[in-house]
């Protein structure tokens, strides 16, 4: 048995080591992806901005100027610019805020939560586009500030729509409970919805694109591995880590669009919830 491990293992070692690079290993990407990146101004100050600050400026700066070059000049007959722009937000209008909260609250909150569902589109796509190859929301200071958002709306919801006690009394004691339940249900309730909703919300959307940018930099480092470190037949293994990379960036954008739909969706779900009299 010890010989016939020791022979697999000199036979794996054998097969490995084409894949060296110069130094013999093949770094993979990790956290340092995504901390203690250099500042682009303002270094040392508190305005300090680095390269994913900046790409979120400038994601949310192109994703206004598209909305307003396209609606500043409605027309009866719209134009392919207008159409688009009509069509995506007539997909939050009806698919998500009518479709949960109905017509009243709907176009109550669709400005909040057209606001919220273009805003995130516009970060995660920038973890596909060239140059910048990072999602906005890949740090947690972007996913973070969206879900108080979202945490602040549906409390503002309840309270406005059925009453600050009633609110309470809905989200913490459910009808329909023995009282001597509530011990136990109270706290349970208290911490999933006041403080569980915000946390997985942000951490929903952050793990997703943060795990698609290891992904992408893992597929195209190893390209760059095979293709310039290795020699021999080795190095077309490359072609196979190439096309893995250009799957994972078209995964990518779905998973672009679907993090900005879940987490705008959820968002409705719970003002809806906040908004009803009884749970």
């Amino acid at each position: 048995m010890e010989t016939a491990l020791s022979t697999s293992a000199l036979v794996t070692a054998s097969l490995l080591r084409p894949f060296a690079g110069e130094d013999g290993q093949f770094k993979a990407p990790g956290i340092d992806e995504f901390v203690g990146l250099p500042a682009l101004f303002f270094e040392g100050t508190p305005f300090e901005i680095n390269r994913i600050i900046m790409v979120r400026l400038i994601a949310l700066a192109i994703m206004v100027l598209l909305m307003y070059l396209a609606l500043r000049k409605s027309r009866l007959v719209p134009s392919r610019g207008q159409g688009a722009a009509e069509m995506a937000l007539d997909f939050v209008r009806v698919q998500i805020a009518e479709q949960i909260l109905g017509e009243r609250l709907g176009r109550r909150f669709l400005p909040l939560l057209a606001s919220l569902f273009f805003a995130i589109l516009a970060m995660n796509i920038t973890g596909i586009v060239p140059f910048a190859n990072i999602a906005g929301t890949s740090l947690v200071g972007m996913p973070l500030t969206m879900a108080l958002v979202s945490y602040v709306a549906f409390i503002y919801a309840g309270i406005r729509e059925v009453g600050g006690w009633p609110f309470i009394r809905n989200a913490l004691f459910p009808p329909g409970v023995p009282p001597v339940l509530y011990l136990l249900l109270a706290p349970v309730e208290l911490i999933n919805i006041f403080i569980m909703r915000p946390v997985s919300l942000a951490l929903r959307l952050l793990l997703n694109m943060m795990v698609g940018h290891l992904l992408l930099v893992l597929a195209f480092s190893a390209t760059n591995f095979f293709f310039v470190s290795v020699a021999g037949p080795a190095a077309a293994f490359g072609a196979l880590t190439l096309a893995g990379g250009i799957v994972i960036t078209l995964f990518e954008l779905l998973i672009a669009v679907l993090q900005a739909y879940v987490f705008t969706l959820l968002t409705a779900v719970y003002i809806q919830q906040a908004a009803s009299d009884h749970h």
